[in-house]
């Protein structure tokens, strides 16, 4: 599995952020590191994405950022000119597939049917997102959907909670789980980055507490 996968799984909960201004990048990157989660899904969902990942890549080298929500090759190209280290896409686009993997950048696009997890296989993938998770049946889904699909990790994200994170972390067939309850808007909008942190350190021991087998 590429390194920065396995860093990802070693990691075990990744905070998907959305920000509108890229000056609270910065602190929110402190706070996710002090936390003990240096990584962050950086979403193309505002046009301070890529400033936002700029930011948190130059002020914290060591810290595993990516873009998430990628829906085309010029956004790939824009969040890796950022510094980004890895895609997530919400589906799975050949086109952004292939792109990432010709140029060797990780890269995890979402599925939630067996047909989409065989074009993923196809294409040599080995993580895929499970997105969005809940909605689309949870946990029970990917044991069902993992169970034809052996060697097949999966990152769900959408819906989780630090409740619901225990059960995903639990379960072999998932890489990591992706959260924002650590570092929901508001929070953000009213600096309360010390709650941030807390938040970020209650999830990074769930990730101890529910892997320390592993």
């Amino acid at each position: 599995m590429n390194k920065v996968l396995e860093e990802i799984g070693r990691i075990g909960i990744i905070p998907v952020v959305v920000l509108e201004e890229a000056e609270a990048a910065v602190p929110l990157a402190e706070a996710l590191c002090k936390g003990g989660l240096a990584c962050a899904e950086v979403t193309f969902r505002t046009k301070a994405a890529k400033e936002v990942i700029k930011r948190m890549s130059e002020a914290f080298p060591g810290m595993l950022v990516g873009a998430g929500t990628v829906l085309n090759i010029e956004q790939v190209e824009q969040a890796m000119e950022a510094g980004a280290k890895f895609i997530v896409s919400p589906g799975l686009n050949p086109r952004v597939v292939t792109y990432c993997l010709d140029k060797e950048i990780p890269v995890v696009p979402g599925c939630m049917t067996p047909s989409e997890i065989e074009q993923a296989l196809e294409l040599g993938l080995e993580v895929v997102k499970f997105f969005p998770a809940e909605p689309a049946g949870g946990l029970s889904m990917i044991k069902a959907l993992a169970a034809p699909y052996t060697g097949l990790k999966f990152m769900p994200t959408g819906g989780i909670d630090v409740i619901k994170a225990r059960d995903y972390l639990a379960d072999s067939k998932v890489l990591a789980c992706g959260g924002s309850w650590m570092v929901k808007a508001e929070m953000v909008k009213k600096k309360e980055f010390e709650r941030i942190t807390r938040l970020t350190g209650e999830a990074a021991e769930l990730v101890k507490e529910y892997r320390m087998s592993e």
